[in-house]
């Protein structure tokens, strides 16, 4: 499989590999809130707290004055929505770290610079 061909999916899988592999202590987590889903679910996931516009992936290790790092996961031409940027200005105000990520090579660079404080 190609990089530069990957969906966002694959591209998330990827970054997740790699992570597992490079800090095996630490925690990165995705968070499934998109996806087509009939109604029903939908609904139920909805009033279990399944927010519009949350982050594909968190890393709940905190660096410098940061309690996290929440990462959305695109590749182009998608952009993030306008659920996504009310998400990460909300979280950026909360002292969690937020970062957009197109590529594997931007992951890491995000990853590193988060976990050694330099951002």
């Amino acid at each position: 499989m190609k990089l530069k061909n990957m969906n966002e999916s694959q591209l998330q899988q990827q970054c997740v590999k790699w992570f597992n592999l490079q800090y095996p202590k630490l925690i990165l987590f995705a968070i499934p809130n998109g996806g087509n889903r009939n109604p029903r679910e939908a609904s139920k996931l909805k009033r279990e707290g399944t927010l519009s516009g949350v982050s594909d992936l968190f890393l709940a290790e905190p660096s410098g004055k940061s309690h996290g790092l929440f990462i959305e996961m695109k590749v182009k031409p998608n952009k993030m929505t306008s659920n996504q940027i009310t998400f990460a200005k909300r979280v950026q105000e909360s002292n969690y770290h937020f970062e957009c990520c197109y590529s594997f090579d931007a992951f890491i660079k995000i990853i590193t610079n988060y976990l050694t404080n330099d951002i």
